[in-house]
C-alpha cells in the first residue's frame, strides 16, 4: 500500500486551516445565469467537490468590473452587491462539508467577451489582442487603470462579506493583469509599461488594495503564467523577478502557465506527463519560502504525494481531476484507487465544450458531473433483463449502469478484450492515458456480480433471445471508413503491401519498424490521420506529408488537440496538402488532384485515414427481432453514429431511461389488469 499521508495532513496559514493538500482551481463552467448569478446545479456541481473531500476549492472566476472585465459566454459577477446572497449561499454549502473557500477575482481586458461587450472596444495595457486574431483592445488611461484597481478592493470586500475564507487575484492566461506583466502584451511608455518593475505596478496596486479592503488576517492568493511559453514572453526567470515586486502581502502563490496562445499548455494536453509543470512551483517556493501551489495533470496519488511530501509544493491543484472525479480525496483516503475515475485529458467537456463551443462543462469519464452516482438511489422493482452487445466504453458504461441499479445484464464482445476503440487508441504512445476509462469501467464491472462476460462471442438474435431480454443495447462501435476508391481494397487485400488504415497500424506498431528510413503520406487530415502523423513524424520518419480535401487540418478536433497538433505539424515540419482529394491508390503511391492537376505522391508507408463509420450491419435484423418478441432495442455510441467517446459515455448512462421507461410500462400494464379484473 502506498503513502499518501502527505495529502492529508492539515495546513495552516494565518488563521485559516486547509485540512489537505488538495486545490480545485478556478475552471469556467458557463453554469451561470446571462446576469452572472448561481442556478442551483452549479451549487450542487462544486457541492460533490466538497462532499468528496476537496481541502480548498476556489470558485471559477468572478467579472469585477462588468462589461469590460467578462469573459466566457456566462461568467458570475461580483461588481455589485446584489451578488453577494448567492455567493454567501454557495460558501455556506462548501462550508458544511468542511472545505476551505477561496474566489477567484478577475478582469478579462483584451480577453473580454466580445458578445457581452455591445460594440464596446475591450481594453488592455496596450493595443495588442491577447491571442493571434484576437479582438485588439484600446490601451487604457491612466484612470482608468486607478478605477479598475479599486474595483478589484470592492470586490475583496464582496468576497469577504459572502464568508470566502480566501480571494485569489487572477494575473495570468491572458487576462488584463498578465497583459500587463507580459512584454509580448505590454508595450506601454508610461509609468505601468517598460521595465519590470513598471508592469508589475498595477498588480502590485492592486494586492494593496484588497489588503486596505480585507484587513491582514485574510488569506490573499496570486494565480500567474510562470512562463508563458511564448518567445518574447515571460519565462520562469523573468516571472521569478516580477515576483519580488509582489511578494509582499501575497499569502499563498498559485503556479500556471501559459497565454492563450499556447493555450495547450495551460489546458494541459494528453501527452504531458502527471506534475510537468511542478519544478516552477518549486522555483517559486525556493525562492519566497511561501505557501506555493502546484499544477500540471495531476492524476496520480503517488506522484502527488511525493510532490508534496518532498517540499516541492504545499498543495496540488487538481482541475479536470475533480470535474471527472468529485470524491477523488475520499477515495484515495479510504484506498479505493482503483474506482478512481482518472481524467484522461481529453480536454472534450471541460475546455473544448466551455471556450470554442459556449455550452456548460461536461466530462467524458464522468456521464453525470452535478449529481454523480445519484442514479444509484433508484433500484427496480422486479427482475429486468438487459443484454448488451459490444464491449466498448459505451457498451461497459450501459452494462455497468444497469447492473447497478438492479437489472440482470449480460454482456457481448466479438474481441478477446474489453475497451474497444479506446482501448486500441491507447496504444499510441501519446494517448496512453485514454487507457484509464476502459480501465477503470472494467474494474466497475468486474465487482458486480450480476453482470455477465462473453468474449470472442458474436452475438445473435437467438443468443440474445435465450436470455428473455427486456432492454437490449447495440454498442458494437465503430471501423474504419473506407469508400470505394480505385485500387483502395485491392490493394489493402494484398497479404504484403505498402497501403494501411488506421487500425493496422494500432493493431501492429511492432510491424512499422526503421522509421527514420521511410517516407510517410498519410490521407485525412481529422483526428484519425493526424494521430498517425503524429506517431511518425515524432519517431523521425523520413518525411511525412498529410493530405486533406478540406481548406483546414484538425476540423473534428477539441480546440486543444488542434492547437497543439497544429504545433506539432509546425515543429516536425509536416507537409500539408490541402484541398488535395484522393483520386487512385497504388502499390506505392497515391494520385491525387490538387487545384485541378494530378499529382503523385510516392511513399514507403502509405495511410488512408478518411475517419470511422459506424458497425451496425445487424441493426436493422436485431430491431426487427426485438418489434417481434416485445423487447426494447436501442443503440449507443459509434454504431449510431461515429462520435466521440463523450458521447458513447453518456449514452451509456442514459440507458437508466429506458429501464425506468420499461418499469412505468409494466406498472401501467399491472394496473390495467387490476381494473379489468375488478370490472
Amino acid at each position: 500500500m502506498s503513502d499518501f499521508s502527505s495529502i492529508f495532513q492539515p495546513i495552516t496559514i494565518k488563521r485559516t486551516t486547509i485540512k489537505n493538500r488538495i486545490v480545485m482551481p478556478p475552471i469556467g463552467t458557463n453554469f451561470a445565469t446571462l446576469s452572472g448569478e448561481f442556478v442551483d446545479d452549479h451549487i450542487q456541481y462544486y457541492e460533490q467537490r466538497a462532499k468528496g473531500g476537496t481541502g480548498l476549492i476556489i470558485l471559477e472566476n468572478v467579472c469585477i468590473d462588468y462589461p469590460y472585465g467578462t469573459n466566457g459566454t456566462t461568467q458570475l459577477r461580483i461588481d455589485n452587491d446584489q451578488y453577494i446572497p448567492g455567493l454567501f449561499r454557495f460558501t455556506e454549502r462548501m462550508h458544511k462539508h468542511g472545505a476551505t473557500v477561496a474566489v477567484q477575482i478577475n478582469h478579462a481586458g483584451a480577453s473580454a467577451y466580445f458578445g457581452r461587450l455591445n460594440g464596446l472596444q475591450p481594453i488592455s495595457a496596450s493595443n495588442i489582442p491577447s491571442k493571434t486574431g484576437g479582438n485588439a483592445p484600446r490601451p487604457m488611461s491612466v484612470d482608468e487603470i486607478y478605477y479598475v484597481v479599486k474595483q478589484y478592493g470592492l470586490a475583496a470586500s464582496r468576497v469577504q462579506r459572502a464568508g470566502f475564507d480566501a480571494v485569489e487575484i487572477h494575473a495570468g492566461h491572458s487576462y488584463l493583469l498578465s497583459q500587463f506583466l507580459s512584454p509580448l502584451f505590454n508595450k506601454r511608455t508610461d509609468e505601468f509599461g517598460g521595465s519590470v518593475e513598471n508592469r508589475a505596478r498595477i498588480v502590485r496596486m492592486v494586492i494593496d488594495e484588497i489588503r486596505k479592503h480585507v484587513g491582514p488576517n485574510f488569506l490573499i492568493m496570486l494565480r500567474f503564467s510562470a512562463d508563458d511559453f511564448i518567445e518574447g514572453g515571460n519565462s520562469l526567470e523573468d516571472t521569478l523577478e516580477i515576483l519580488e515586486y509582489l511578494n509582499e502581502g501575497v499569502d499563498i502563490f498559485d503556479v500556471s502557465a501559459a497565454q492563450n496562445d499556447t493555450l495547450f499548455m495551460q489546458i494541459d494536453q494528453m501527452n504531458l506527463p502527471d506534475g510537468w509543470r511542478s519544478y516552477m512551483a518549486k522555483a517559486v517556493k525556493d525562492k519566497f519560502n511561501k505557501p506555493t501551489i502546484a499544477s500540471g495533470n495531476f492524476r496520480d496519488p503517488k506522484i502527488i504525494a511525493d510532490t508534496i511530501a518532498n517540499g516541492v509544493a504545499d498543495f496540488v491543484v487538481m482541475g479536470r481531476g475533480l470535474i471527472a472525479e468529485p470524491y477523488w480525496v475520499e477515495k484515495v483516503k479510504n484506498n479505493e484507487i482503483d474506482t478512481l475515475r482518472r481524467c484522461i485529458s481529453c480536454n472534450i467537456g471541460c475546455a473544448d465544450h466551455r471556450i470554442a463551443k459556449s455550452k456548460p462543462i461536461r466530462c467524458t469519464v464522468n456521464p453525470d458531473i452535478i449529481s454523480y452516482e445519484d442514479y444509484k438511489r433508484y433500484q427496480i422493482t422486479a427482475p429486468l433483463n438487459v443484454v448488451v452487445i459490444g464491449g466498448g466504453t459505451a457498451g461497459l458504461e450501459a452494462a455497468a449502469t444497469a447492473a447497478e441499479v438492479g437489472c440482470n445484464v449480460t454482456l457481448y464482445e466479438e474481441k478477446s478484450f474489453l475497451g474497444g476503440l479506446s482501448s486500441i487508441i491507447s496504444r499510441f504512445p501519446y494517448k496512453r492515458r485514454i487507457a484509464d476509462l476502459p480501465k477503470f469501467l472494467i474494474n466497475r464491472i468486474n465487482k458486480l456480480d450480476n453482470v455477465t462476460i462473453h468474449l470472442n462471442t458474436k452475438a445473435t438474435p437467438e443468443m440474445v433471445a435465450s436470455h428473455h431480454p427486456d432492454l437490449v443495447v447495440a454498442a458494437t462501435g465503430a471501423k474504419a471508413l473506407l469508400p470505394p476508391i480505385k485500387g483502395l481494397h485491392e490493394q489493402l487485400a494484398k497479404e504484403k503491401r505498402n497501403v494501411f488504415s488506421i487500425f493496422d497500424l494500432m493493431d501492429n506498431f511492432e510491424y512499422f519498424t526503421d522509421i527514420p528510413d521511410k517516407k510517410i503520406v498519410v490521407i485525412g487530415g481529422g483526428a484519425v490521420g493526424l494521430d498517425v502523423v503524429e506517431y511518425f513524424s515524432e519517431n523521425k520518419a523520413k518525411s511525412t506529408t498529410i493530405v486533406e480535401m478540406q481548406t483546414a487540418l484538425a476540423k473534428d478536433l477539441d480546440m486543444i488537440g488542434r492547437l497543439s497538433m497544429m504545433r506539432m505539424i509546425d515543429d516536425n515540419h509536416v507537409n500539408v496538402m490541402l484541398e488535395t482529394t484522393l483520386q487512385e491508390v497504388k502499390e506505392d503511391r497515391f494520385i491525387v488532384s490538387r487545384n485541378g492537376q494530378i499529382e503523385e505522391l510516392d511513399f514507403d508507408y502509405g495511410f488512408v485515414c478518411l475517419g470511422l463509420t459506424p458497425v451496425s450491419e445487424f441493426t436493422e435484423q436485431f430491431r426487427q427481432h426485438a418489434d417481434k418478441n416485445h423487447y426494447q432495442f436501442q443503440q449507443i455510441g459509434d454504431c449510431k453514429q461515429a462520435r466521440k467517446l463523450i458521447d458513447g459515455m453518456r449514452e451509456g448512462r442514459d440507458v437508466i431511461a429506458a429501464i425506468q421507461s420499461i418499469e412505468r410500462s409494466r406498472a401501467h400494464n399491472i394496473r390495467g389488469v387490476d381494473v379489468n379484473y375488478a370490472i
